[in-house]
């Protein structure tokens, strides 16, 4: 009998896993500093674009 067929730390090894937590923050962070300066990038085209339009 294999052991590793019914072990349930095998088949979720990020439920007790501390860095899990970590990894969420991280990646969390990581969207932000990306997420940031693409909004604010955006929302500087769409002014500059409406400007270019109505004059």
């Amino acid at each position: 009998m294999s052991s590793t067929a019914a072990d349930p730390e095998r088949e979720s090894p990020g439920r007790n896993d501390p860095s899990a937590g970590v990894q969420k923050a991280l990646l969390g962070i990581g969207w932000t500093l990306v997420g940031v300066p693409l909004v604010y990038g955006l929302v500087q085209t769409l002014r500059r674009v409406v400007t270019l339009f109505t004059g």
